[in-house]
């Protein structure tokens, strides 16, 4: 049987390192990498001042008025890991790059050059630390989810212990959140409560995207061990008449060649889950590196690792000259439908290939789909991603935002209302937020309805700073047959949305 039992490198606080590299920032200050809003890493001096993950900037600046904030940038963090990957590789050749402060490697290789894993992790450790100046952790278990969470923690796991490892563990460790939300309310609080829940429950139940996390959870690959294996010709290859240098011109290159290998996978159905980066400079030196994927790499994610690695490579001192020829190289692949399951409530192969086929044609902004995101309206709520790409929500499902409708409206709308009272003149909304009458006729689309029952005005107040803000307000009413949403602004009623 083959040996699956990978070996995970880890940097811990990797895109607060990062950018304190690219800034000189002293380590000893409290710093945190903000993406939007939202911390996303902290250093380890800024944990100590209460500054935590998925903490809003505001206060974590009230918190802590010393705390240095950086912009969230995947490419810096990978440039920057760069010389670590290289680093690791000296020892573990056949290293994947799983994200910047993060590698994984098959550990039959070093474990069984240095004589166990215990002293394969102490030499790699050792080795990051003398060549780069970068603190390292190593986990090894049967699986990346499971290697990566035992890096966390600077664990080596048995053989077939990877799932009693991983038991008492919190569901907050899967990538997923609104599956994490959804798990935590049905009393599933660890992954050994989740991955005790029979397989064919969670596929009925869940669906798809579950069924992996449920793998996952048990310890096991997160894609059965039978992927198929790429055809040759669905590597793509460019040779430039002027060797790249410039970053500018990497991501153009990544961008046009990343589409090219989506469309030779798209043609067939397939997603790229290892993707192989290999390049050959005017003086002949050859580069090469191949990025892991959890889930099925979209066509922007492609391009984003392409685009990343060509920076690392390019920044390095030691590369002499441009890179002349640049290949793509899908390492491993598996059916198209796993980019996005559930289109429909259940899992449709050819509407998944035809939506793959026409992104390959049009690009990847071709074929959009909506997520349930922050904001207050319902307008506001609903944001377009590329199919395909993640889907999760910015706003953090313990952070509801506020002043948001508890219920959106089934159907979105802008059509002038009238709403009126039993005298026959317009209901108004007070500066106290009341309403001035009581509603009882809803006029809209040429049509008149009884209102039954209603509940509001709930204020708008936004841009409150700014020398145009922007004050509404949002009503619900109820008809013998309809409730609607209306909003009124600039002194008029407006239809925003219809509830089944």
């Amino acid at each position: 049987m083959k040996d699956t039992r990978l070996l995970a490198v880890w940097c811990p606080d990797w895109p607060v390192i990062a950018a304190c590299t690219a800034t000189g920032t002293a380590p000893h200050v409290p710093v945190a990498v903000v993406d939007g809003n939202e911390i996303v890493s902290t250093s380890a001096v800024a944990r100590k001042e209460g500054i935590r993950r998925a903490m809003r900037r505001r206060a974590a600046e009230a918190m802590c008025p010393e705390l240095i904030t950086f912009e969230h940038d995947p490419q810096r963090d990978a440039r920057f890991f760069e010389p670590v990957a290289e680093a690791v590789e000296e020892l573990a050749p056949g290293i994947e790059v799983v994200q910047p402060g993060l590698v994984a490697v098959p550990a039959q290789g070093p474990v069984g050059y240095f004589g166990s894993a215990e002293q394969a992790a102490e030499r790699i450790v050792d080795h990051v630390a003398s060549r780069t100046g970068t603190e390292a952790q190593v986990g090894m278990a049967d699986s990346l989810f499971g290697a990566t969470k035992a890096a966390h923690r600077n664990v080596i796991v048995p053989p077939e212990r990877t799932a009693e490892f991983l038991a008492p563990l919190g569901v907050h460790e899967l990538d997923a959140p609104e599956l994490v939300d959804l798990l935590r309310r049905l009393g599933l609080k660890t992954l050994g409560a989740f991955a005790e829940v029979p397989e064919n429950a969670v596929a009925s139940r869940f669906g798809g995207p579950a069924t992996r996390q449920h793998r996952l959870a048990r310890g096991l690959p997160e894609r059965p061990l039978d992927k198929r294996r790429p055809a040759p010709e669905l590597a793509v290859t460019e040779t430039f008449d002027e060797p790249v240098e410039r970053i500018d011109a990497a991501a153009f290159a990544a961008k046009i060649l990343s589409e090219r290998l989506h469309e030779n996978l798209a043609a067939r159905g397939l997603a790229c889950t290892r993707l192989g980066i290999h390049a050959r400079t005017e003086n002949d030196e050859e580069l090469g590196r191949v990025w892991r994927a959890a889930e099925p790499l979209t066509p922007r994610g492609i391009a984003d690792r392409v685009r990343w690695q060509l920076d690392g490579w390019l920044t390095r001192e030691r590369l002499t000259s441009g890179i002349r020829t640049l290949t793509l190289e899908p390492v491993e692949v598996v059916n198209g439908t796993a980019l996005q399951l559930g289109l429909w409530g259940h899992d449709d192969e050819r509407a998944v290939r035809a939506l793959l086929h026409v992104q390959g044609l049009l690009g990847p902004d071709g074929v959009l789909t909506g997520v349930i995101d922050g904001g207050r309206g319902p307008k506001e709520q609903v944001r377009l991603v590329p199919w395909g790409d993640e889907r999760t929500p910015v706003a953090h499902p313990d952070h509801p935002w506020p002043g948001r409708l508890t219920r959106a409206p089934a159907t979105l709308a802008d059509d002038p209302a009238e709403l009126k009272d039993s005298e026959g003149a317009e209901v108004g909304v007070t500066g106290r937020h009341e309403l001035t009458a009581r509603p009882k006729t809803l006029t809209v689309r040429g049509r008149t309805r009884e209102i039954t029952a209603w509940a509001g005005p709930w204020p708008v107040d936004e841009r409150w700073w700014a020398p145009d803000p922007h004050r509404a307000a949002r009503i619900q009413v109820q008809t013998n047959d309809q409730a609607f949403l209306l909003i009124r602004r600039d002194q008029r009623w407006f239809l925003e949305g219809v509830y089944d």
